[in-house]
């Protein structure tokens, strides 16, 4: 099943990020694909603050992960310097920890993400519109969509 959602501008985005932050729960994996600038940080940022996060939360391109504390510990990931890479992180321990997980460039990683996922897929329609296409996988993330989109 695959779920579609058209943002017109910057608030909505960041609202439907929050949003979403509000219905996840521990060991939950969100996955974020979309061109350079389609609006992966930008919506990790607004997730983060509806868990409650106060610290900034940038992209961790260089570090690979960051870990912020908030209603529930998110790890964000952006992986994009991975590729061609078989580094193990400790995927066991980010995924099915006590966090919620957001990784960026997910598809460089695949054979590492938990089967079931939410994955994202930002698409640049203009300076502030987006295409927002979400494909769960697993029951729960399907769940989360009816009830996000509803």
């Amino acid at each position: 099943m695959i779920y579609e959602k058209q943002i017109n501008v910057l608030e909505e985005t960041q609202q439907l990020a929050m949003e979403l932050a509000q219905l996840v729960e521990a060991q939950y994996t969100i996955t974020l694909e979309g061109d350079l600038g389609a609006g992966k940080t930008t919506f990790t940022q607004s997730f983060a603050k509806g868990l409650g996060i106060t610290r900034t939360v940038n992209s961790p391109t260089f570090t690979i992960m960051k870990q912020y504390e908030g209603r529930l510990p998110l790890n964000h990931l952006d992986v994009y310097r991975l590729e061609n890479s078989d580094e193990d992180l400790g995927w066991d321990e980010i995924f099915y920890g006590d966090a919620v997980t957001v990784v960026e460039w997910a598809h460089l990683i695949e054979e590492e993400l938990p089967k079931e996922r939410l994955a994202i897929e930002i698409t640049r329609i203009d300076e502030d519109a987006r295409k927002f296409t979400f494909k769960p996988v697993g029951t729960k993330y399907v769940q989360l969509c009816e009830e996000l989109l509803k």
